[in-house]
């Protein structure tokens, strides 16, 4: 059966049409969102939750209900960390201000962070989200290449203001991505060739490039998030991502990772979601984890093509790089190695995944189980056929959400359980998910 591609927000959205099944209090709280927001306005669940507090892995409602979450990587080291509330809130304090004026605490910031990265990625533009930071990415790429034409995968999300939008496939409802947008498929090993999805992924990267160039908008960049979570979450083999890369960068084009989902320790084997492939980005995007909910973003490049960007464009931003975004980002990176949460993510994680997998070898609707730390995906299936089930995948969402678990839908199809807690998330926890996933799947099998 063909499957069609569900859109991003499509993916366990709450229905507006459906409001008649909401209980009173939910109903009046929905009605009065949606008088204000509008069309705008996006709930999860078929029940919308008031959230009211978090506090490491758990959020609470409003009826004092708990919830695990396994779904949000902006609260990355915890909701609510206390290191990271008490440093925004004594900058505060102090003063904040934007980035015209010498400030201590902005250069050390800047310093520390650089420091994770590999040369020449030595320089360094705040922005406050990952979209703004995505969307200047391409500015620096176009410049550098003279070039408009992007290389991203079939499900892609890279964020929503108007340049990345069209290249964010995921995000597009009733069109295409633009003319200068060649879409390729994510390094998914079922489509490998010989078993190797390195080489047809690398094979789809080439045509893509010959076919820019013979349009005549010419070939600028690849931009992939480096654990491909929108497209379903494919991280392995480690190393997959070389000979594209290779490929992008022999052809003057430059090499974009997006590591908004993976980076900041997530995959628990490196800080940074592309070094487990053993490459060198020309361009490192950065934005939701990077402050543990404060909104910030950056751009990490090398100092000739941030040069290069400037000579044409004054770029500035009004709120990026604040003491207060730099006092929250150096909060984070303290708590990742005093904590020790990227090894927490590695360790937990291979506990977490192989859960998963003894689950797989006992229920015939859980497909394949892919991922790295504590970022994984499992595919819900039809077990007549092994064809993707985004419904029974909704289903299940819905009813882990009333058994006290928070959880998101990935992949192409949304039919991939997006597994993915605050880096605190513990073997006790792991084994909560797994229990509840166990019963829920049991109950709701057709």
């Amino acid at each position: 059966m063909l499957q069609e591609q569900k859109e991003i927000l499509a993916m366990n959205r709450f229905d507006p049409e459906q409001s008649s099944a909401l209980a009173p209090d939910v109903y009046r709280h929905v009605a009065r969102r949606k008088a204000s927001f509008g069309a705008s306005s996006v709930l999860f669940y078929a029940q919308p939750i008031e959230m009211v507090r978090a506090r490491g892995a758990y959020m609470f409602d409003a009826h004092g209900r708990r919830y695990l979450d396994l779904y949000n990587n902006v609260a990355s080291v915890g909701h609510s960390h206390p290191l990271v509330v008490e440093a925004v809130s004594r900058q505060l304090d102090i003063l904040n201000t934007h980035t015209r004026y010498l400030n201590e605490g902005i250069e050390a910031y800047a310093e520390e962070l650089l420091n994770t990265l590999p040369e020449p990625l030595s320089n360094l533009i705040m922005t406050c989200t990952g979209s703004e930071a995505n969307d200047l990415a391409l500015r620096i790429a176009q410049r550098k290449t003279n070039a408009k034409g992007v290389i991203v995968t079939r499900a892609a999300y890279h964020g929503n203001t108007a340049a990345v939008a069209e290249i964010s496939p995921a995000g597009l409802r009733n069109r295409l991505p633009a003319d200068h947008v060649k879409v390729i498929d994510a390094p998914d090993s079922r489509l490998a060739i010989n078993g190797d999805a390195a080489l047809h992924f690398e094979q789809s990267v080439s045509t893509a490039i010959r076919e820019l160039n013979s349009s005549g908008v010419g070939f600028c960049a690849l931009i992939v998030d480096s654990i491909f979570s929108s497209d379903g979450i494919f991280s392995d083999p480690a190393g997959f991502l070389q000979i594209a890369v290779q490929k992008v960068q022999q052809a003057n084009g430059l090499f974009i990772a997006d590591e908004v989902q993976p980076g900041f320790g997530r995959t628990g084997d490196a800080m940074w979601g592309f070094m487990r492939h053993g490459v060198i980005p020309d361009i490192v995007t950065l934005g939701k984890p990077m402050g543990n909910g404060f909104p910030m973003g950056g751009v990490v490049s090398r100092p000739e093509l941030i040069q290069n960007f400037c000579e044409e464009t004054g770029y500035f931003n009004t709120f990026a790089g604040s003491p207060v975004a730099a006092a929250a980002g150096s909060a984070v990176l303290k708590v990742l190695k005093e904590e020790g949460l990227i090894a927490n993510a590695d360790t937990v994680g291979v506990y977490l995944k192989k859960g998963l997998m003894t689950l797989k070898q006992r229920c015939p609707s859980v497909g394949d189980v892919r991922g790295t730390g504590l970022f994984i995906g499992l595919d819900l299936i039809d077990p007549k056929n092994a064809s993707p089930d985004p419904n029974f995948a909704g289903r299940i969402i819905n009813a882990l959400k009333e058994n006290g678990i928070l959880i998101g839908a990935a992949g192409r199809f949304g039919h991939t359980l997006k597994i993915r807690p605050p880096l605190c998330f513990s073997r006790e926890d792991a084994d909560v998910f797994l229990e509840t996933l166990d019963l829920t799947l049991s109950l709701h099998l057709r």
